[in-house]
């Protein structure tokens, strides 16, 4: 449905505080329908909190002042305006027990109480058809979808109200550069229907490619704001500079070495589906190396078996020379402590009931076999080491922003004090000086320590700026192994060129 253009969002002198710290403090601005706003900020600047307030929501016991407004009325949480949500993580909102179709229709008959069938079937298919998701798929469930199906799936759950207004999450966070692009391509068109997008986004190429508009935000408050080609090419302030960044350039060698981590033939299943075919590589201790790869290519299997969290069907995984047990049950604690995965999705890896504290230090509870008062303090002495305060440590989960736990569960793999750490898109959904942080605190625990990385990335500038080797990863096959140089500068496969090509040019205008 094309809409005509006119003022969408208001937003004047918003304050969210909660206890005597302020979330957001401030901030101001307006969006026109068919145009696309991105807060941009570090990690806990309060992006989220201003998300949520258009949403009509707020942190539980958080008081607000200012104005919020949609389509000229008032939004509260007794008043949500006529809004969809396109949240960070798909698989986190949507019902694993339920077909997507059946969801679906349930939203949609709720936005239509007594409608005919015919016409809540008629809202699904449209909002499929807006989201780019085939009507094919409406009958699975959301594990038998990949990243970016899943992605449509909860854009089409925010298009099947008829909103003004969609609130888009870190949409890209955790996707390959294929589907990212398609992310990107779905959101433009429903912009060019007259739909007003709040982007909330670390993904700057992202932004670039769709953002009329440009507010950087920096605890809470606003710091720069404009039009999306001025203050991306041309920041005023240093902070907007710091989040600008260029990374470095790549690694053209590998460092020498032992082989720390070696993987034979190794062969995994899901079912009676072969996802995994002889995947063999050689890391080196102090060595990092980059698996690439699109979503449901196989590199997350591969490393949950290096992992243990997955049993190989054929193949070893070697530590040292050394067989590792194909389960974490068969392992013992020394290979237990050996390997270390930190999971993408920091939040759900944590108990929402206990502190971030009491999570940490049970660690070094169990694998290192510390009494709890030592575990604590060795747990705190990490978290200081990757930039988390003791007041911190002491919350619970919903205390902290999703960059502040994802280097909370840095904190808790490193406490094992492993040989090898396998780390899962952990800086997706991280804004640039957040994801320099934690590569720079990475770099220096394998030049420190002898620490082998594995990463998984379908940022290129994770691989440009960590990477030792890069091993690409496509159709359950690994297709390329080279230096981080190597490979980013002449890639040799197609899915490799495709994968860590240029990054996004696509604008809205084009």
């Amino acid at each position: 449905m094309t809409r005509l253009a006119g003022t969408v969002v208001e937003v004047a002198d918003l304050r969210v505080v909660h206890g005597d710290r302020p979330l957001v403090d401030g901030v101001s601005f307006s969006l026109a329908g068919g145009q696309v706003l991105a807060l941009v900020g570090a990690s806990g600047s309060g992006k989220t909190t201003i998300g949520l307030a258009l949403l009509g929501e707020r942190p539980r016991g958080a008081v607000v002042s200012g104005t919020v407004r949609v389509s000229g009325q008032d939004v509260s949480p007794d008043r949500p305006p006529a809004a969809g949500f396109v949240p960070q993580h798909p698989s986190s909102v949507l019902n694993p027990v339920r077909r997507v179709g059946a969801v679906l229709r349930e939203i949609a008959a709720h936005h239509r109480p007594g409608g005919a069938k015919s016409e809540v079937d008629s809202l699904v298919a449209d909002a499929a058809r807006r989201a780019r998701f085939p009507e094919s798929l409406l009958r699975r469930y959301p594990h038998q979808l990949s990243g970016g199906q899943q992605q449509r799936v909860v854009l089409a759950q925010a298009l099947v109200g008829d909103p003004v207004l969609i609130v888009a999450d870190e949409p890209t966070t955790g996707q390959d550069a294929v589907t990212r692009d398609e992310v990107v391509a779905e959101l433009a068109a429903v912009v060019a229907e007259g739909v007003a997008v709040v982007l909330l986004s670390h993904d700057l190429d992202v932004v670039r490619a769709l953002a009329d508009q440009v507010v950087v935000l920096r605890a809470g408050q606003v710091v720069e704001a404009g039009p999306a080609a001025k203050v991306l090419t041309d920041p005023a302030h240093e902070h907007t500079r710091a989040l600008l960044a260029t990374p470095p350039e790549p690694r053209d060698h590998a460092p020498a070495g032992a082989h720390r981590l070696r993987t034979t033939g190794l062969t995994a299943r899901h079912g009676r589906a072969t996802v995994l075919h002889d995947a063999e590589v050689a890391v080196g201790a102090g060595e990092c190396l980059a698996l690439v790869g699109r979503s449901g290519s196989g590199k997350t299997t591969f490393a949950r078996c290096v992992a243990g969290l997955h049993p190989p069907s054929a193949g070893e995984v070697l530590l040292d020379g050394t067989p590792l047990a194909g389960t974490l049950r068969k392992r013992p604690r020394a290979q237990l402590a050996a390997v270390q995965y930190v999971f993408q999705d920091a939040r759900a890896s944590f108990d929402h009931h206990r502190t971030v504290l009491d999570q940490v230090s049970r660690t070094a509870v169990r694998l290192r076999g510390l009494s709890t008062p030592d575990a604590q303090a060795a747990a705190l002495a990490t978290l200081r080491e990757v930039g988390l305060t003791e007041a911190m440590a002491a919350r619970r989960p919903v205390g902290l922003s999703g960059g502040e736990l994802q280097r909370a569960a840095l904190a808790r793999a490193l406490l094992a004090e492993p040989a090898v750490l396998i780390c899962d898109e952990i800086t997706s959904g991280q804004d640039a000086l957040t994801r320099t942080g934690i590569l720079d605190r990475l770099d220096a625990l394998r030049r420190d320590r002898g620490l082998t990385l594995v990463v998984i990335t379908h940022d290129r500038a994770v691989v440009t700026r960590l990477a030792d080797r890069v091993a690409v990863v496509h159709e359950g096959r690994i297709v390329e192994q080279g230096t981080a140089g190597e490979i980013l500068r002449a890639p040799r496969h197609e899915a490799t060129r495709r994968l860590l090509g240029e990054p996004l040019l696509l604008s809205i205008e084009e």
